[in-house]
């Protein structure tokens, strides 16, 4: 039995009946080669041509800079998502003049990052994930919700005269 690779193909031929001289176009391989290039795909890897027409394994190719780049802004678009509550949350309590969930040093520390996300995109560091904005705050609150107990004081109606 004799096992022919095709490179314009990519394709294995396997030949029961051996003829003298490989089919045209066509590598002849071994069948130890053969099984180590279906355990190598079994593995991620793919099934090449070198220069000369052998089969070798290659690795895959990585993903697109278009993919990348969507990926990364997909990320930023959930990171704004996840901070808007602690902006809204820190807002509603300043305007109901309550005690703040953040700090003002947290608050701005949160903005800052923020401003980060969206200017990212532009950096030229983009989107390498090892680059991407981190928010550090000092406290530690990273939008756990704290209970607070607060005392209402009742309305009082004006009495009519």
């Amino acid at each position: 039995m004799k096992i022919y690779f095709y490179a314009k193909t990519l394709g294995f031929d396997v030949v029961a009946f051996s003829n003298d001289s490989p089919p045209e176009g066509a590598v002849e391989i071994s069948q130890a080669e053969y099984a180590e290039l279906f355990a190598g795909q079994g593995v991620g890897k793919l099934i090449a041509a070198n220069d000369n027409g052998a089969p070798i394994l290659v690795d895959p190719p990585g993903p697109s800079p278009e993919l990348l780049i969507s990926i990364e802004r997909a990320w930023r678009d959930s990171e704004l998502l996840k901070t808007d509550a602690l902006v809204a949350r820190h807002r509603d309590e300043l305007e109901s003049q309550a005690s703040t969930t953040l700090s003002d040093a947290d608050y701005s520390v949160l903005q800052a990052y923020r401003c980060d996300l969206r200017s990212w995109p532009k950096s030229r560091k983009f989107p390498a994930v090892t680059d991407r904005p981190v928010l550090r705050m000092t406290s530690g609150t990273t939008g756990a919700t704290v209970k607070r107990k607060r005392v209402r004081k009742p309305v009082q109606v004006a009495e009519s005269v």
